[in-house]
């Protein structure tokens, strides 16, 4: 892989990194291919998180899906934005894809262990496995700890920005063997009929849907500690909180069936639940939306309710972990520095974006900024044209009162000159803008 930067840096120059997460990987790639020696802290296996199951770097605690791929998408210009700066993020998701339709999945496992040994063999990249309790000296460092950042950590950050950390619930999703399917009872396709028949559905009628719904919104939860307000991310509402809301509003969710009709009636069933390939073999399905803070014991009684999941074994089960961020249009400026710090810059969910693409952007900005900072260079944001540029405008311009968690969406770039009607036209033109200002603003790091 060709150097992204040629400028020469000092040979005693460091970036601390801690986080070995998507962010803090990208982060210390970044760092390491212009020229910086790094040192990347994590501080698993010695010390777990409540949603990491394994050692590995990267590893991908929700979904094994990174969403969408086309350019009418936010996420699938992040994607391409990525690409062309040499993303190792994105190397790894191409080479661990797995088929899901219009989206870009991975084999979970791979896409880790593609990044674990990555990292690992980088000539420029120091692995401490170690848990970080308190910021390190040194100039530049990134914290890049994510959703799940220790309890000692957090409180130190807390105290160095002066705000209130927010929190809310990632609720995960549970993963189903394959061979513990019952294939006669549910049907593959992909909603419309897009790209390939990718996912398994499993149709309920409204009896069985109502009944469904009422197991939910009747069964025993986790409960929080009482000293836990419980708030969830609006995207990634527990499938449980959801029926609480209406009998009808899974059936309008992640439950939707339209464009999905079973080939054994040639009609949309009432509702539908759907499966997606967790493994390059194919050996694992994850239920796509079915987020959950439910018992253990709950889910299994509950889920095994489902047409085709009547003997379904259960590779991971549903479950809850509290996720902290900043406050960052209080703390942060528009290169991802600490207002009142400069050396010390934030990458990934801690910053406030949604999503593992946008945490994995926020991680490859961080170490281009870190870098720059150790060349003594100035430091150059991309346009607010681009994605990248969009979603750096939004953590340093938002309105601070009830910040919240965002993904990437064409709602945060700033207008087009040429004003189109239709939609899909006006976001493929806002591409096409973005990729030809990004190609100008590489030229420049």
């Amino acid at each position: 892989m060709p150097d992204p930067n040629p400028h020469a840096i000092n040979s005693t120059g460091r970036v601390t990194v801690i986080g070995g997460g998507l962010a803090g990987c990208e982060a210390a790639w970044q760092a390491a291919c212009r020229g910086a020696q790094v040192d990347l802290y994590e501080m698993r296996p010695a010390q777990m998180t409540p949603a990491h199951s394994g050692s590995q770097l990267g590893e991908l605690v929700c979904s094994n899906s990174l969403r969408g791929t086309g350019m009418h998408n936010a996420v699938g210009l992040l994607k391409e934005e990525l690409r062309r700066c040499s993303s190792l993020f994105i190397e790894a998701d191409d080479d661990q894809a797995v088929p899901a339709g219009g989206a870009l999945a991975v084999d979970r496992e791979g896409f880790a262990d593609y990044l674990t040994e990555k990292i690992s063999n980088h000539p420029s990249i120091t692995l401490h496995r170690e848990e970080i309790t308190s910021i390190p000296s040194g100039d530049p460092v990134i914290i890049a700890t994510g959703p799940l950042t220790s309890e000692a950590l957090a409180n130190e950050l807390a105290h160095l920005t002066g705000e209130e950390h927010l929190y809310f619930y990632d609720a995960i999703a549970p993963i189903i063997e394959t061979d513990s399917i019952d294939r006669s009872k549910i049907y593959a396709a992909s909603r419309y009929g897009r790209g390939t028949a990718d996912y398994l559905n499993c149709p309920l009628d409204r009896d069985q849907y109502l009944t469904f719904v009422e197991a939910l919104k009747t069964a025993e939860k986790v409960t929080p500690h009482d000293f836990e307000k419980v708030l969830h991310f609006e995207g990634c509402m527990p499938i449980e909180a959801l029926a609480e809301r209406g009998d009808m509003t899974l059936a309008f969710g992640p439950m939707k069936p339209v464009g999905l009709p079973d080939p054994r009636t040639g009609k949309d069933p009432f509702a539908v639940i759907q499966l997606r390939q967790d493994d390059r073999h194919a050996s694992l399905y994850n239920m796509v939306g079915f987020q959950t803070k439910l018992t253990y014991p709950e889910q299994q009684r509950i889920f095994r309710t489902i047409p085709g999941l009547e003997q379904a074994r259960f590779a991971r089960l549903g479950s809850m972990h509290r996720n902290t961020f900043l406050n960052a249009p209080a703390c942060l400026n528009e290169t991802l520095q600490l207002r009142d710090a400069a050396r010390l810059f934030f990458a990934g969910q801690i910053t406030g974006v949604e999503g593992y693409v946008e945490s994995a952007a926020c991680g490859f900005l961080a170490g281009l900024f870190a870098v720059q900072r150790l060349q003594q260079a100035e430091l150059t944001p991309p346009p607010e044209t681009t994605a990248l540029g969009a979603l750096l405008n939004h953590l340093s311009t938002a309105a601070p009162k009830g910040f919240q968690p965002m993904n990437v969406t064409y709602g945060l770039f700033p207008p087009l000159q040429k004003r189109l009607r239709k939609r899909r036209e006006r976001r493929l033109a806002m591409a096409e803008r973005a990729l030809a200002d990004l190609d100008v603003w590489r030229m420049k790091i």
